[in-house]
């Protein structure tokens, strides 16, 4: 069960003809936006931080304009009770996509016993799986707002009024749809998502000889006076005193 046969992976591709499986294929897409055509006619869009699961013998074809980059593996017998392809959307912390890394470098590693983490990481790819799609309950609008933010949070030239007018949909209304079903607005879920990231950098050790400004950029800020503002009003404390607490000494 759930046992991983194959692992590759695609530096920037923008064609994949048709061909099949004789197992399931799992592609986690890296980089990039891409449609897969299935024989049947359908088609799926996938973009970075999504995973497309294709059922054995599904003929199917990968297509991109701009290009796409992915990390994917074959897998005998997985514990799916699904029958057709699916696709479903990373969390906000990467896990599946960070599952997908690990089970690439140990397929590659010249590691004893290797087999051993292999199948672990085959469970648990599936297993993510499963939930992801059975508690995948946003909108495809609000889907889509929600993958643009968890791609581009760090980017300090991210314009999220922006992104949300150039959806064909009304501004209000998207606004509105979004808060309904995430519970938060998407400028306070942008907000969330960078100050999850400072928090995570500001723990690190490897950080101690950055900055606040430094950090600051990283996280999606290009003014560190502001962003110490949003970061105390999360957190209670400044940048600066929430490393001092949380560093290891």
């Amino acid at each position: 069960m759930n046992n991983i046969l194959f692992i590759g992976e695609h530096p920037r591709t923008f064609e994949v003809q048709w061909h099949t499986h004789d197992y399931w294929e799992l592609v986690y897409c890296t980089g990039g936006v891409g449609t897969f055509k299935f024989e049947n006619g359908t088609t799926m869009s996938y973009g970075e931080g999504d995973t497309v699961a294709i059922p054995p013998r599904e003929r199917h074809a990968n297509f991109s304009d701009g290009g796409f980059t992915n990390i994917h593996m074959r897998v005998a017998e997985p514990s799916f009770p699904y029958r057709t392809a699916f696709k479903v959307a990373d969390d906000v912390e990467r896990h599946l996509g960070i599952a997908f890394s690990q089970a690439k470098y140990y397929y590659l590693a010249d590691i004893k016993k290797r087999e051993l983490v292999l199948d672990a990481l085959g469970e648990l790819i599936c297993s993510y799986l499963i939930v992801y799609r059975d508690n995948s309950e946003f909108s495809e609008p609000v889907e889509q707002i929600r993958k643009l933010l968890i791609r581009d949070y760090a980017n300090a030239d991210f314009a999220l009024d922006a992104v949300i007018r150039s959806l064909p949909f009304n501004y209000d209304y998207l606004r509105k749809l979004f808060k309904k079903e995430v519970g938060v607005t998407p400028l306070e879920y942008l907000t969330r998502l960078r100050m999850k990231k400072a928090e995570t950098m500001l723990s690190a050790m490897w950080t101690r000889d950055y900055s606040v400004a430094e950090i600051a950029a990283m996280c999606g800020y290009d003014d560190a006076l502001y962003f110490s503002r949003v970061f105390k009003k999360h957190y209670g404390c400044s940048p600066t005193a929430f490393a001092n607490r949380h560093q290891p000494k």
